[in-house]
């Protein structure tokens, strides 16, 4: 397995990277400890996680995610095996969301009290701040890098206008870039990523670190009816690509795995880990064997025509 360096950042990561959106959601805390020390067994080192993961979940205020891979961190003695990335800007109250300067330095703080470390090796604004100058957020970025809370900067949700405007305004005044872009991309959601951010990514070497790759978990093929959506907590994200074009996609993700020995799981992963720009997508496992099946897709090298074969089934 080759590491893949993370834009211009000298930050080296492996081609899968874990999603701790999960951690104290549909993984409790003993899970998550166990998930965590395998995904460093297994050689992967890249960990996403959010400040407001998980305040969608009824009696959760944010900080879920954080506080468990906090508590990892300080048991197992194992911060220098991982490269940590988690975001900042969505509201984690009516007065805690933006990437203003003031809340940029409160929030980093509530972070990495909950993290149990004393450095973000990836600080990502989790949605643009259209409220808030751009030379404001990044300076205010700037800071925590002299400080040496923050390794680097990243981009989520960032449309291609914006993010080019972001670039030039680091270059123009001499502030840290972002180094990567978190996109929605996946076999079944192509358009917004492929039509104008894949080029720009690929133009000015930011890396790319796809989120809902395998779109809450309809690209492994567990969902292929509306009876397979009772009682799954994803329900509410993957209903919506049980469609003739899902379906169509699913039938090509199937046809592929059959020729490779494979998995959905891992065909849809390594359809992305194959796309020029990507640098690793975004998974997430809420039990061992899950995570031990989405790693093999590492190993899964698609030949041309089951890339086209499935660039076709999902145009």
């Amino acid at each position: 397995m080759t590491n893949r360096e993370l834009g211009k950042s000298g930050i080296k990561v492996a081609p899968i990277a874990f999603g701790g959106n999960v951690f104290g959601w549909t993984a409790d805390e003993a899970m998550s400890f166990r998930l965590l020390d395998a995904m460093v067994d297994t050689g992967f080192n890249l960990l996403d996680t959010a400040d407001v993961y998980s305040r969608w979940v009824p009696g959760h205020v944010g900080g879920e995610s954080e506080t468990i891979i906090g508590k990892w961190l300080k048991s197992s003695g194992k911060r220098g095996k991982i490269v940590l990335a988690t975001k900042v800007g969505k509201p984690m109250a009516d007065d805690k969301k933006g990437l203003s300067r003031g809340y940029i330095r409160q929030a980093v703080e509530a972070s990495l009290q909950r993290l149990q470390t004393d450095y973000i090796d990836l600080y990502q604004s989790h949605e643009d701040d259209a409220g808030t100058p751009l030379e404001e957020t990044l300076a205010a970025f700037a800071e925590l890098i002299q400080q040496g809370k923050v390794r680097a900067i990243g981009a989520s949700n960032y449309g291609a206008a914006r993010l080019a405007e972001a670039l030039r305004v680091s270059e123009q005044n001499g502030l840290p870039r972002y180094e990567s872009l978190q996109p929605q991309y996946n076999l079944y959601e192509r358009a917004g990523y492929e039509a104008e951010l894949e080029p720009l990514c690929r133009q000015k070497n930011v890396g790319v670190i796809g989120y809902f790759s395998l779109a809450s978990g309809f690209l492994t093929g567990k969902y292929r009816t509306k009876e397979d959506f009772a009682g799954k907590a994803r329900a509410q994200f993957a209903a919506k690509y049980l469609n003739e074009r899902g379906l169509r996609i699913l039938a090509a993700i199937d046809q592929v795995a059959r020729r490779h020995n494979s998995t959905p799981a891992r065909v849809s992963l390594a359809w992305l880990i194959a796309r020029p720009g990507v640098t690793a997508p975004i998974a997430s496992a809420t039990n061992l064997e899950q995570w031990a099946d989405l790693t093999r897709a590492v190993e899964l090298k698609l030949d041309p025509a089951s890339i086209e074969l499935l660039n076709q089934a999902s145009a």
